[in-house]
């Protein structure tokens, strides 16, 4: 995780967002990016130079982009004097965090676009009820970097990596996420493998995980637990929590994002209630 991505969006969560990457950077020595990404513009004009039929000229769209991406650089930069990261002018391995700014110039580009060079992009937690973070922000980055994403608690966590807990339920999109978690998994001090009962798709099992952690040289350990009352969702994040887990690995949306927005599942669970740093790749 030498390189990281956080989009600069306005919203309560932001100073976690910047606190949680701040602490990956912190365990891997990172390069640690901001970026702004400007609201697209419409290029359909009507005839009076208004965007789309929208009541907004063009030319006060562009300088509402500008004005907000100016405010974003102020504020990463607040950040990285407050946390005495230097700017990381070279493109060598640091030995130590350092901290570099992204100017969004890509035409109709994404945060996933960006991302595709960036070991991790961290993001908030979508919150309902709030414009910002966005879940689109964090959609973007899971469906169009090909990279792993974090998504960071409303509340700054104290520590990540020390104690992580990878929800297991047989698919691919939990495979991935165990590789591209590595980092984190041969740094921690204990990694735990959990697997809730009817909560699987056809795959192998927790005990298979944790032999294939073992003959890695990571000392996992497995376990199956039944679902509550609350669902498979419910009983990952409280078990995560007994064992003490401040980061939790897992693949997203083994179920289309569709069916989980109209019938609920377990990512879409997290994905609203996690208080804990998670890991997502698809």
């Amino acid at each position: 995780m030498r390189t990281i991505l956080v989009p600069i969006e306005e919203s309560e969560s932001l100073p976690s967002v910047l606190e949680t990457s701040y602490l990956v950077a912190q365990r891997f020595n990172s390069y640690l990016a901001g970026i702004y990404l400007p609201a697209p513009i419409p290029t359909v004009l009507s005839g009076d130079g208004f965007a789309g039929g929208m009541a907004f000229p063009v030319e006060d769209l562009e300088r509402e982009n500008t004005e907000r991406a100016q405010q974003a650089r102020k504020t990463f930069d607040t950040f990285r004097q407050d946390k005495n990261l230097p700017w990381g002018a070279s493109a060598e391995a640091p030995d130590s965090p350092v901290a570099g700014w992204i100017d969004a110039v890509q035409p109709d580009a994404n945060l996933g676009t960006y991302g595709r060079v960036f070991d991790l992009t961290v993001v908030g937690r979508p919150l309902r009820g709030a414009l910002t973070p966005s879940a689109s922000t964090m959609e973007d980055a899971l469906f169009e970097s090909g990279r792993p994403i974090l998504i960071a608690p409303p509340k700054a966590p104290p520590g990540i990596g020390e104690t992580v807990v990878i929800a297991w339920n047989g698919s691919t999109e939990s495979a991935r996420a165990i590789v591209m978690a590595m980092p984190f998994l041969t740094r921690a001090s204990k990694v735990y493998v959990l697997a809730v009962e009817g909560g699987m798709v056809p795959g192998p099992g927790a005990a298979e995980v944790e032999d294939h952690l073992r003959r890695n040289g990571i000392a996992a350990q497995a376990s199956i637990v039944r679902a509550g009352a609350g669902g498979a969702g419910e009983t990952l994040l409280a078990e995560t929590a007994k064992l003490g887990g401040d980061l939790l690995v897992k693949g997203a949306y083994t179920h289309s994002r569709l069916r989980q927005m109209i019938f609920g599942g377990v990512t879409q669970h997290i994905l609203n209630e996690a208080e804990i740093p998670v890991l997502m790749a698809h």
